[in-house]
Protein backbone atom coordinates (compact mmCIF):
# COMPACT_ATOMS: atom_id res chain seq x y z
CA UNK A 1 0.00 0.00 0.00
CA UNK A 2 1.22 3.38 -0.94
CA UNK A 3 0.87 6.03 1.45
CA UNK A 4 -1.33 9.10 0.30
CA UNK A 5 -1.29 10.79 3.43
CA UNK A 6 -0.83 14.93 2.71
CA UNK A 7 2.90 16.90 3.79
CA UNK A 8 4.06 20.01 3.87
CA UNK A 9 7.44 21.58 2.70
CA UNK A 10 8.39 25.16 3.09
CA UNK A 11 4.74 26.18 3.13
CA UNK A 12 3.20 24.10 0.21
CA UNK A 13 1.11 21.38 0.75
CA UNK A 14 1.64 17.94 -1.32
CA UNK A 15 -1.43 15.49 -2.02
CA UNK A 16 0.52 12.57 -3.83
CA UNK A 17 -1.43 10.11 -5.45
CA UNK A 18 -1.30 6.57 -4.28
CA UNK A 19 0.48 5.67 -7.20
CA UNK A 20 4.34 5.82 -7.74
CA UNK A 21 5.78 9.47 -8.16
CA UNK A 22 8.77 9.93 -10.33
CA UNK A 23 10.34 13.89 -11.16
CA UNK A 24 13.27 13.80 -13.06
CA UNK A 25 15.18 16.69 -13.66
CA UNK A 26 16.96 16.11 -17.03
CA UNK A 27 20.41 17.96 -16.50
CA UNK A 28 20.84 20.33 -19.76
CA UNK A 29 18.22 19.76 -21.96
CA UNK A 30 17.03 22.55 -23.32
CA UNK A 31 13.41 22.04 -25.13
CA UNK A 32 15.56 21.76 -28.22
CA UNK A 33 16.71 18.38 -27.87
CA UNK A 34 13.32 16.86 -27.31
CA UNK A 35 11.66 18.66 -30.39
CA UNK A 36 14.59 17.33 -32.26
CA UNK A 37 14.04 13.46 -30.98
CA UNK A 38 10.64 13.92 -30.91
CA UNK A 39 9.96 15.02 -34.80
CA UNK A 40 12.39 12.31 -35.86
CA UNK A 41 10.19 9.52 -33.94
CA UNK A 42 12.96 8.90 -31.30
CA UNK A 43 11.04 9.69 -28.06
CA UNK A 44 7.58 7.81 -28.71
CA UNK A 45 6.93 6.91 -25.44
CA UNK A 46 7.48 10.44 -24.62
CA UNK A 47 5.27 11.54 -27.14
CA UNK A 48 2.47 9.44 -25.97
CA UNK A 49 3.05 10.53 -22.56
CA UNK A 50 2.78 14.12 -23.77
CA UNK A 51 -0.27 13.77 -25.79
CA UNK A 52 -1.86 12.43 -22.79
CA UNK A 53 -0.35 15.21 -20.34
CA UNK A 54 1.17 17.95 -20.50
CA UNK A 55 4.35 19.82 -22.20
CA UNK A 56 4.92 23.76 -21.28
CA UNK A 57 7.91 25.92 -20.80
CA UNK A 58 8.91 27.12 -17.42
CA UNK A 59 11.06 29.61 -16.21
CA UNK A 60 14.52 28.02 -13.70
CA UNK A 61 16.53 29.53 -11.55
CA UNK A 62 19.44 31.88 -12.28
CA UNK A 63 22.32 31.12 -11.90
CA UNK A 64 21.15 28.74 -14.25
CA UNK A 65 22.86 26.14 -12.60
CA UNK A 66 23.13 22.41 -11.15
CA UNK A 67 23.32 22.37 -7.99
CA UNK A 68 21.51 25.88 -7.43
CA UNK A 69 18.67 24.54 -9.87
CA UNK A 70 18.32 20.74 -8.20
CA UNK A 71 17.99 22.89 -4.26
CA UNK A 72 15.33 24.31 -5.73
CA UNK A 73 13.73 21.54 -7.30
CA UNK A 74 14.10 19.10 -4.09
CA UNK A 75 12.40 22.17 -1.82
CA UNK A 76 9.97 24.28 -4.04
CA UNK A 77 11.31 27.40 -3.46
CA UNK A 78 14.03 29.40 -5.19
CA UNK A 79 17.49 30.44 -3.85
CA UNK A 80 16.87 33.23 -1.90
CA UNK A 81 15.29 30.67 0.27
CA UNK A 82 17.54 27.86 -0.54
CA UNK A 83 20.70 29.77 0.66
CA UNK A 84 22.20 27.78 -2.65
CA UNK A 85 23.34 30.60 -5.04
CA UNK A 86 25.84 28.54 -7.26
CA UNK A 87 28.27 25.12 -7.10
CA UNK A 88 31.23 27.60 -6.05
CA UNK A 89 31.28 30.70 -3.83
CA UNK A 90 33.37 32.61 -1.62
CA UNK A 91 32.54 31.91 2.01
CA UNK A 92 31.90 35.00 3.34
CA UNK A 93 32.95 33.59 6.92
CA UNK A 94 36.05 32.33 5.49
CA UNK A 95 37.42 34.16 2.76
CA UNK A 96 38.15 30.82 1.31
CA UNK A 97 36.13 30.11 -2.40
CA UNK A 98 34.34 26.93 -1.41
CA UNK A 99 32.14 23.98 -3.26
CA UNK A 100 28.49 24.19 -2.19
CA UNK A 101 28.00 20.47 -2.30
CA UNK A 102 27.34 20.00 1.38
CA UNK A 103 23.62 20.09 2.89
CA UNK A 104 24.96 22.18 5.65
CA UNK A 105 24.43 25.12 2.86
CA UNK A 106 21.24 24.95 2.69
CA UNK A 107 18.68 26.93 4.51
CA UNK A 108 15.10 24.90 4.53
CA UNK A 109 13.48 21.23 4.03
CA UNK A 110 13.20 19.52 1.26
CA UNK A 111 10.29 17.69 -0.27
CA UNK A 112 11.73 14.20 -0.17
CA UNK A 113 12.19 14.54 3.54
CA UNK A 114 8.93 15.70 3.89
CA UNK A 115 7.40 12.65 1.93
CA UNK A 116 9.75 10.51 3.63
CA UNK A 117 7.50 11.65 7.32
CA UNK A 118 4.65 11.03 5.21
CA UNK A 119 5.64 7.73 5.38
CA UNK A 120 6.53 7.67 1.25
CA UNK A 121 9.36 5.25 0.59
CA UNK A 122 11.81 8.13 -0.87
CA UNK A 123 14.63 7.46 -3.22
CA UNK A 124 16.85 9.84 -4.77
CA UNK A 125 19.30 8.96 -7.46
CA UNK A 126 21.78 11.12 -9.37
CA UNK A 127 24.25 10.68 -12.41
CA UNK A 128 26.83 13.48 -10.26
CA UNK A 129 28.11 12.02 -6.92
CA UNK A 130 28.29 15.81 -5.74
CA UNK A 131 24.38 16.18 -5.05
CA UNK A 132 23.62 13.42 -2.86
CA UNK A 133 24.33 15.35 0.08
CA UNK A 134 21.89 18.22 -0.93
CA UNK A 135 19.41 15.93 -1.90
CA UNK A 136 19.39 14.08 1.83
CA UNK A 137 19.13 17.01 3.74
CA UNK A 138 17.36 15.75 6.68
CA UNK A 139 17.14 12.11 6.06
CA UNK A 140 19.17 8.84 6.77
CA UNK A 141 19.65 5.61 5.39
CA UNK A 142 16.46 4.26 7.20
CA UNK A 143 14.40 6.85 5.86
CA UNK A 144 15.66 6.86 2.13
CA UNK A 145 17.91 5.09 -0.56
CA UNK A 146 20.49 7.86 -2.30
CA UNK A 147 23.16 6.73 -4.72
CA UNK A 148 24.78 8.40 -7.81
CA UNK A 149 25.52 6.69 -11.09
CA UNK A 150 29.10 8.12 -11.03
CA UNK A 151 29.92 5.91 -7.62
CA UNK A 152 26.63 3.16 -7.64
CA UNK A 153 29.45 0.17 -6.62
CA UNK A 154 30.43 2.38 -4.20
CA UNK A 155 26.72 2.61 -2.20
CA UNK A 156 26.21 0.96 0.90
CA UNK A 157 23.12 0.09 2.87
CA UNK A 158 24.51 1.68 6.38
CA UNK A 159 25.08 4.79 4.48
CA UNK A 160 23.22 4.96 1.22
CA UNK A 161 19.96 3.12 2.10
CA UNK A 162 20.91 0.39 -0.73
CA UNK A 163 23.84 -1.83 -0.66
CA UNK A 164 22.87 -4.09 -4.38
CA UNK A 165 22.52 -1.11 -6.85
CA UNK A 166 24.71 -2.80 -9.99
CA UNK A 167 22.55 -6.29 -9.29
CA UNK A 168 19.83 -4.59 -9.42
CA UNK A 169 20.25 -2.40 -12.58
CA UNK A 170 21.87 -5.10 -13.88
CA UNK A 171 25.03 -3.14 -15.20
CA UNK A 172 28.13 -1.97 -13.76
CA UNK A 173 28.60 1.22 -13.01
CA UNK A 174 29.21 3.37 -15.98
CA UNK A 175 32.11 6.27 -16.30
CA UNK A 176 30.55 10.05 -15.26
CA UNK A 177 31.73 11.45 -18.36
CA UNK A 178 29.26 9.14 -20.79
CA UNK A 179 25.69 9.13 -22.15
CA UNK A 180 25.03 6.03 -19.77
CA UNK A 181 25.70 8.00 -16.67
CA UNK A 182 22.37 9.21 -17.28
CA UNK A 183 20.45 6.11 -18.60
CA UNK A 184 21.87 4.31 -15.82
CA UNK A 185 19.99 6.93 -13.56
CA UNK A 186 16.62 6.18 -15.17
CA UNK A 187 17.26 2.36 -15.42
CA UNK A 188 17.85 2.02 -11.25
CA UNK A 189 14.55 4.51 -10.95
CA UNK A 190 12.61 1.81 -13.15
CA UNK A 191 14.48 -1.14 -10.91
CA UNK A 192 13.63 0.86 -7.64
CA UNK A 193 9.59 1.35 -8.86
CA UNK A 194 9.81 -2.43 -10.14
CA UNK A 195 10.74 -3.94 -7.19
CA UNK A 196 8.60 -1.86 -4.39
CA UNK A 197 11.60 0.03 -2.64
CA UNK A 198 10.31 3.48 -3.34
CA UNK A 199 6.94 5.24 -4.48
CA UNK A 200 8.23 8.65 -4.70
CA UNK A 201 11.51 9.13 -6.46
CA UNK A 202 13.83 12.22 -7.82
CA UNK A 203 15.96 11.31 -10.76
CA UNK A 204 18.92 13.50 -11.89
CA UNK A 205 21.02 13.61 -14.55
CA UNK A 206 23.91 14.54 -16.20
CA UNK A 207 24.28 17.22 -18.91
CA UNK A 208 27.51 15.61 -20.56
CA UNK A 209 25.69 15.07 -24.02
CA UNK A 210 24.25 18.45 -24.20
CA UNK A 211 27.67 20.22 -23.40
CA UNK A 212 29.17 18.15 -26.25
CA UNK A 213 26.52 17.22 -28.60
CA UNK A 214 23.80 19.66 -31.01
CA UNK A 215 19.89 19.00 -30.52
CA UNK A 216 20.23 17.61 -34.13
CA UNK A 217 24.03 15.14 -33.57
CA UNK A 218 23.10 11.98 -33.80
CA UNK A 219 24.75 11.74 -30.19
CA UNK A 220 21.75 13.27 -28.63
CA UNK A 221 19.18 11.78 -30.59
CA UNK A 222 20.58 8.27 -29.64
CA UNK A 223 20.76 9.15 -25.87
CA UNK A 224 17.13 10.38 -26.24
CA UNK A 225 16.11 7.25 -27.28
CA UNK A 226 17.94 5.33 -24.84
CA UNK A 227 16.23 7.58 -22.17
CA UNK A 228 12.82 6.89 -23.79
CA UNK A 229 12.97 3.56 -23.34
CA UNK A 230 13.36 3.81 -19.61
CA UNK A 231 10.76 6.43 -19.44
CA UNK A 232 8.29 3.54 -20.93
CA UNK A 233 9.46 0.99 -18.19
CA UNK A 234 8.33 3.39 -15.65
CA UNK A 235 5.27 4.41 -17.22
CA UNK A 236 4.00 0.63 -17.91
CA UNK A 237 5.09 0.61 -13.89
CA UNK A 238 1.86 3.00 -13.64
CA UNK A 239 4.31 6.02 -12.23
CA UNK A 240 3.37 9.46 -12.26
CA UNK A 241 6.02 11.52 -14.26
CA UNK A 242 6.97 14.80 -13.76
CA UNK A 243 10.31 16.23 -15.92
CA UNK A 244 11.93 19.08 -16.09
CA UNK A 245 15.13 20.28 -16.48
CA UNK A 246 18.22 22.37 -14.22
CA UNK A 247 18.98 24.58 -17.52
CA UNK A 248 19.08 25.09 -20.56
CA UNK A 249 21.99 24.64 -23.21
CA UNK A 250 23.66 27.34 -26.09
CA UNK A 251 27.19 26.98 -27.92
CA UNK A 252 29.54 29.55 -26.06
CA UNK A 253 32.09 30.34 -29.75
CA UNK A 254 33.09 32.42 -31.89
CA UNK A 255 32.68 32.39 -35.54
CA UNK A 256 35.77 30.76 -36.17
CA UNK A 257 35.58 27.69 -33.64
CA UNK A 258 37.32 28.98 -30.54
CA UNK A 259 35.34 29.66 -27.31
CA UNK A 260 33.81 32.91 -26.63
CA UNK A 261 35.36 34.24 -23.28
CA UNK A 262 35.46 37.26 -21.51
CA UNK A 263 38.71 37.33 -18.99
CA UNK A 264 37.29 39.19 -16.36
CA UNK A 265 39.73 38.86 -13.74
CA UNK A 266 42.39 40.23 -16.09
CA UNK A 267 40.49 42.75 -17.59
CA UNK A 268 39.93 44.20 -13.82
CA UNK A 269 43.61 43.84 -13.08
CA UNK A 270 44.44 45.92 -15.62
CA UNK A 271 41.84 48.37 -15.70
CA UNK A 272 41.86 48.77 -11.69
CA UNK A 273 44.62 47.03 -10.42
CA UNK A 274 44.74 43.95 -8.06
CA UNK A 275 42.51 43.75 -5.56
CA UNK A 276 39.47 42.36 -6.99
CA UNK A 277 38.44 38.80 -6.99
CA UNK A 278 35.86 37.17 -9.86
CA UNK A 279 33.96 34.04 -8.65
CA UNK A 280 32.58 31.34 -11.28
CA UNK A 281 29.89 29.62 -9.88
CA UNK A 282 30.24 26.88 -12.42
CA UNK A 283 33.03 25.45 -10.94
CA UNK A 284 32.23 21.70 -10.20
CA UNK A 285 34.45 18.83 -10.08
CA UNK A 286 33.56 18.08 -13.83
CA UNK A 287 36.13 20.31 -15.82
CA UNK A 288 35.84 18.63 -19.45
CA UNK A 289 31.61 19.38 -19.41
CA UNK A 290 32.64 23.36 -19.70
CA UNK A 291 36.25 24.51 -18.03
CA UNK A 292 34.84 26.25 -15.20
CA UNK A 293 33.44 28.57 -17.75
CA UNK A 294 29.60 29.61 -17.69
CA UNK A 295 27.41 32.93 -18.18
CA UNK A 296 27.33 33.94 -15.11
CA UNK A 297 29.87 35.12 -12.55
CA UNK A 298 30.33 37.16 -9.06
CA UNK A 299 32.85 39.96 -8.64
CA UNK A 300 34.23 41.02 -5.24
CA UNK A 301 35.28 44.44 -5.41
CA UNK A 302 38.24 45.72 -3.24
CA UNK A 303 37.12 48.20 -0.89
CA UNK A 304 39.39 51.16 -2.02
CA UNK A 305 37.37 50.96 -5.91
CA UNK A 306 33.34 52.85 -5.59
CA UNK A 307 31.30 49.59 -6.83
CA UNK A 308 29.79 51.82 -9.25
CA UNK A 309 32.91 52.74 -10.79
CA UNK A 310 33.10 49.08 -11.48
CA UNK A 311 29.96 48.04 -12.38
CA UNK A 312 29.86 51.11 -15.04
CA UNK A 313 33.08 49.69 -16.77
CA UNK A 314 32.28 45.99 -16.84
CA UNK A 315 29.18 46.94 -18.28
CA UNK A 316 30.47 48.39 -21.19
CA UNK A 317 32.86 45.43 -21.78
CA UNK A 318 31.38 43.79 -25.13
CA UNK A 319 29.30 40.64 -24.41
CA UNK A 320 28.35 41.64 -21.07
CA UNK A 321 24.25 42.12 -20.67
CA UNK A 322 23.49 42.28 -17.47
CA UNK A 323 26.00 44.04 -14.12
CA UNK A 324 23.73 44.15 -10.82
CA UNK A 325 25.04 45.07 -7.20
CA UNK A 326 24.18 42.87 -4.49
CA UNK A 327 21.44 43.95 -3.26
CA UNK A 328 19.50 44.63 -7.25
CA UNK A 329 20.63 40.74 -8.09
CA UNK A 330 19.15 39.53 -4.49
CA UNK A 331 15.92 41.26 -5.49
CA UNK A 332 15.72 40.06 -9.50
CA UNK A 333 17.42 36.84 -9.73
CA UNK A 334 15.70 35.99 -6.04
CA UNK A 335 19.37 35.21 -4.72
CA UNK A 336 20.83 34.88 -1.00
CA UNK A 337 22.61 38.45 -0.35
CA UNK A 338 25.08 37.03 1.67
CA UNK A 339 26.00 34.28 -0.80
CA UNK A 340 27.18 36.15 -3.66
CA UNK A 341 29.45 39.06 -4.77
CA UNK A 342 29.45 42.96 -4.57
CA UNK A 343 28.43 42.35 -8.52
CA UNK A 344 26.61 40.05 -10.34
CA UNK A 345 27.63 39.71 -14.07
CA UNK A 346 25.64 38.15 -16.81
CA UNK A 347 26.69 38.09 -20.53
CA UNK A 348 25.30 37.29 -23.77
CA UNK A 349 23.44 33.53 -25.27
CA UNK A 350 26.82 32.82 -27.01
CA UNK A 351 29.46 34.31 -24.02
CA UNK A 352 30.99 32.95 -21.14
CA UNK A 353 33.11 34.58 -18.20
CA UNK A 354 36.17 33.42 -17.19
CA UNK A 355 38.53 34.32 -14.79
CA UNK A 356 41.79 34.31 -16.36
CA UNK A 357 43.59 32.35 -19.33
CA UNK A 358 45.34 30.69 -16.73
CA UNK A 359 42.38 29.68 -15.05
CA UNK A 360 40.31 27.99 -17.12
CA UNK A 361 42.22 24.45 -19.65
CA UNK A 362 39.82 24.45 -22.48
CA UNK A 363 42.30 22.38 -23.79
CA UNK A 364 39.89 19.85 -21.44
CA UNK A 365 37.02 20.75 -23.68
CA UNK A 366 37.50 18.35 -26.56
CA UNK A 367 36.12 20.35 -29.24
CA UNK A 368 33.65 23.86 -29.06
CA UNK A 369 32.34 25.46 -26.10
CA UNK A 370 28.57 24.38 -24.89
CA UNK A 371 27.65 25.89 -21.70
CA UNK A 372 24.79 27.83 -19.66
CA UNK A 373 24.45 29.99 -16.40
CA UNK A 374 22.79 33.08 -17.61
CA UNK A 375 19.06 34.27 -18.83
CA UNK A 376 19.66 32.29 -22.34
CA UNK A 377 19.34 29.30 -20.38
CA UNK A 378 16.90 29.87 -17.55
CA UNK A 379 13.90 28.80 -20.08
CA UNK A 380 13.42 24.90 -19.74
CA UNK A 381 10.49 22.31 -20.66
CA UNK A 382 8.15 21.15 -18.15
CA UNK A 383 6.40 17.72 -18.96
CA UNK A 384 3.61 15.67 -16.98
CA UNK A 385 2.36 12.01 -17.50
CA UNK A 386 -1.36 13.30 -16.09
CA UNK A 387 -4.20 15.77 -17.73
CA UNK A 388 -3.73 18.83 -15.95
CA UNK A 389 -6.93 19.80 -13.62
CA UNK A 390 -8.38 23.28 -14.01
CA UNK A 391 -6.08 25.35 -11.46
CA UNK A 392 -3.20 23.93 -12.54
CA UNK A 393 -4.05 24.67 -16.32
CA UNK A 394 -4.38 28.33 -15.50
CA UNK A 395 -1.47 28.10 -12.94
CA UNK A 396 0.84 26.89 -16.23
CA UNK A 397 -0.40 29.79 -18.20
CA UNK A 398 1.27 32.47 -15.87
CA UNK A 399 4.80 31.99 -14.83
CA UNK A 400 5.60 28.57 -13.38
CA UNK A 401 9.22 27.63 -12.36
CA UNK A 402 10.96 24.56 -12.64
CA UNK A 403 10.97 24.25 -8.87
CA UNK A 404 6.98 23.82 -8.85
CA UNK A 405 7.89 20.40 -10.69
CA UNK A 406 6.92 18.14 -7.64
CA UNK A 407 3.73 20.46 -6.57
CA UNK A 408 2.56 19.91 -10.69
CA UNK A 409 3.14 16.48 -10.26
CA UNK A 410 1.55 15.77 -7.05
CA UNK A 411 -1.41 17.96 -7.18
CA UNK A 412 -2.03 19.14 -11.40
CA UNK A 413 -3.64 15.88 -12.28
CA UNK A 414 -6.89 15.11 -12.84
CA UNK A 415 -7.39 12.05 -11.00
Amino acid sequence: MIATEPFEANGRTYRPPGRPIVVMCLDGCADEYLSAALIRHRMPHLGAMILRGYRGMVRGALPSFTNVNNASIVTGVPPSQTGISGNFFLDPGTGDAVMMNSSAYLRCGTILAAAAAAGRKVAMVTAKDKLCSILSHGLDEAQAICFSAEKANEAKQATHGIGDVEQMVGCQTPPIYSAEASVYVFRAGAALVAEGRADLLYLSLTDYVQHKHTPESAEALDFLADLDEQLGRLLELGAVVGATADHGMNAKNKIEGQPNVIYLQTLLDERFGTGHRVVCPITDPYVKHHGGLGSLVCVHVDAATPIEKVAAWIGELDGVTEVHDRQAAARRMELPPDRIGDLVVLSGRDVVIGITPGDHDLGLLEGGLRSHGGRYEDMVPLLLSEPLNDAYRAKAACDPRNFDVFDFTCNGGTG
